[in-house]
């Protein structure tokens, strides 16, 4: 149990809060710590979706702003970040409150006497996943930084805000209990609940893919899409300004200090060089090369041409392990 004035003690240290995120975490502490260990799970989900990927969600140490620099382009990682970080506050207090772990929330109240779905009646039982509670707690903490500023980042940020919200709340699931002779299912109890984080992380990951990029319109309340070919994005759609930076290279005034200075191919038997091009071949894994080759100037290395079938849309010079 964490009193009144701890909890102010504690609120007041984190850095990066606003005054109405400050207060709601000194009224509702057991959320906030709720949300701190939710914090740990939608990062690994995004680290998880980002694997493969040159940019792969590397957090830097003691800096309230979890990933560095890099967050603040207009890019669309950035709208992933975000997107996931509002996802995973939802999924964390919902979690809480059906798990009896908050005193603000428990079971949604509303799933009380009967519904009916494809299968036919039913009675509403069990607990419920309190998803409505979940989303207007994560909206009135997460969105009260963006509402403090009305500029274009701003808007963007409450937009994919809210994708990351909705995404939960889209993979709801009804779970029912049969009751009868034999089981035959004459009476069903049934109730809400969340499904795995790795479904919305899932869907998450392919909004990334289809990420619109936008402007701001004339008078400052929507977008409008920066090429003209491409749709208009909808309230499900991740938007973005700018173009994303080149993570293959090091640049440590945008905060891209985890990048490796060799990146390793899907092949395990080619090495390129940090000047690549395409953005998906490499991956920042540790290089199980040869420790004398490691070592090697990269001038010095034994030169091997490429097979004939190893044709890379980067033109590099290709080195051995």
């Amino acid at each position: 149990y964490i009193g009144a004035l701890g909890a102010r003690v504690i609120c007041d240290n984190i850095p990066g809060l606003v005054n109405k995120q400050r207060q709601l975490c000194q009224r509702y502490p057991d959320i906030m710590q709720s949300v701190g260990e939710g914090a740990k799970e939608w990062i690994r989900e995004c680290q998880h979706q980002f694997r493969h990927h040159r940019w792969n969600c590397s957090t830097l140490d003691r800096d309230h702003t979890v990933f560095g620099r890099v967050m603040l382009r207009s890019s669309r990682e950035a709208a992933f970040v975000y997107a996931i970080s509002s996802a995973g506050v939802v999924y964390a207090i919902t979690r809480g409150c059906s798990q009896g772990d908050l005193k603000a929330c428990s079971c949604d109240p509303l799933k009380r006497g009967r519904s009916k779905d494809e299968r036919g009646e039913f009675d509403w039982g069990g607990c419920s996943d309190n998803i409505n509670y979940g989303i207007r707690f994560a909206k009135a903490f997460v969105d009260a930084k963006e509402k403090k500023v009305k500029d274009a980042r701003a808007l963007m940020n409450l937009h994919n805000n809210r994708c990351g919200r909705m995404a939960v709340k889209r993979f709801l699931k009804l779970e029912c209990k049969c009751h009868g002779v034999s089981g035959s299912c004459t009476l069903r109890t049934c109730w809400l609940a969340m499904s795995d984080f790795r479904k919305t992380g899932d869907y998450l990951r392919k909004k990334y893919n289809g990420a619109i990029q936008v402007t701001m319109n004339q008078d400052g309340t929507g977008f409008t899409v920066a090429n003209k070919n491409f749709r208009k994005p909808t309230k499900t759609d991740l938007v973005y300004f700018e173009n994303s930076p080149d993570y293959c290279v090091m640049d440590k005034s945008a905060g891209t200090a985890q990048l490796k200075r060799t990146w390793r191919t899907h092949r395990r038997d080619v090495m390129a060089e940090e000047t690549c091009t395409s953005p998906e071949i490499f991956m920042s894994q540790p290089s199980t090369a040869d420790p004398a080759e490691q070592e090697r100037p990269p001038h010095e290395a034994s030169p091997r041409p490429p097979s004939q079938g190893d044709k890379r849309s980067c033109k590099l010079g290709l080195k051995p392990e």
